[in-house]
């Protein structure tokens, strides 16, 4: 039963179940079953996210979470780092639920949590660097990532035109940044590959790789259209295709990692990488090796270009 804390915390810090809505966000409006599948995967982030904040014991987290269809379960968890990054920011008692929830059940769905850890930082507009110093060395850039979607989901107008980062984002974080922006395009342009690329070419053209990137991972990972579209978007990538694989290839490989395969993920790996799911996972496996960061750049940039290049070859895709 939740208690008096809980309650309070719901009450302070929850986030109404319309906010996840295409009307209430103000986005492109898309067929009924995409808009039922973005506004689905919406609703499964605050579930995990009000979990969160109703009982900050990860196990607990994790029986509620278990409720959901598996496909959709990362979003969950996602919600739920959310929930305990926020928690370990503003409450007392140690900074610990996170950890906790990366320990224990969160573990298989690392990449979502350490996503989700960014949305916190994005509502709280707390300095990032003390929470990458926290996460993991490589995984940690994700919270970034999370940043990056929360700014296009919430706030999208204020970005889309080219308006530069945040300021609290600086040298290869602004990058990540744009790599979750590039995923939240997929949402508020309502699965569109002629409305994704509109709005992309609307930013410098140093930023569209990192844009394709994350459309190509949120199209792959949370779907939303099918063989044509998935053709289509790809054809508007046009040079940086390679890019649009290699975020597919991270939505395959943290699918995998979870153990909650989707169809739609295989389809858009055929489409955008050439290769089903589990090879296209097998290219962030084996990119993996003896990873070097190069000046400022962080080997997580290392990862994503091993990652890029084995689909600029043209063995993978053509």
């Amino acid at each position: 039963m939740p208690t008096l804390l809980s309650r309070l915390r719901r009450r302070l810090f929850g986030i109404a179940l319309e906010e996840a809505t295409i009307a209430r966000r103000g986005f492109r409006p898309c067929a009924p079953e995409a808009r039922a599948r973005l506004e689905g995967i919406g609703q499964t982030f605050l579930l995990g996210y009000h979990a969160a904040l109703e009982d900050a014991d990860p196990w607990a987290i994790a029986r509620r979470v278990e409720q959901v269809e598996a496909e959709r379960r990362g979003f969950a968890f996602e919600g739920a780092a959310m929930g305990m990054t926020l928690l370990d920011l503003l409450l007392p008692g140690g900074r610990g639920r996170l950890r906790a929830l990366l320990d224990g059940p969160g573990a298989p769905h690392t990449y979502m949590v350490h996503v989700g850890s960014g949305w916190a930082l994005a509502r709280l507009r707390r300095p990032v660097a003390p929470l990458l110093r926290r996460l993991d060395p490589l995984l940690g850039w994700l919270a970034l990532d999370g940043f990056g979607f929360h700014e296009g989901y919430f706030a999208a107008a204020q970005y889309l035109g080219g308006q530069p980062w945040p300021a609290r984002l600086s040298g290869y974080g602004c990058r990540v940044f744009d790599q979750g922006f590039g995923r939240s395009l997929w949402f508020s342009q309502g699965a569109s590959s002629a409305a994704v690329a509109a709005a992309i070419a609307g930013f410098p053209a140093s930023r569209h790789p990192d844009l394709w990137s994350g459309v190509g991972l949120a199209a792959a990972y949370a779907g939303g259209a099918d063989w044509d579209g998935l053709h289509a978007l790809r054809a508007a990538a046009g040079p940086l295709r390679a890019q649009l694989a290699q975020g597919a290839a991270f939505a395959a490989e943290a699918r995998r990692r979870a153990g909650n395969p989707a169809a739609h993920t295989d389809l858009a790996c055929q489409v955008f990488c050439g290769v089903p799911a589990d090879f296209a996972a097998d290219v962030t496996q084996r990119a993996l090796a003896d990873l070097v960061p190069r000046g400022a750049e962080p080997a997580y940039e290392d990862w994503r270009r091993r990652i890029t290049a084995e689909f600029e070859i043209g063995s993978l895709v053509g």
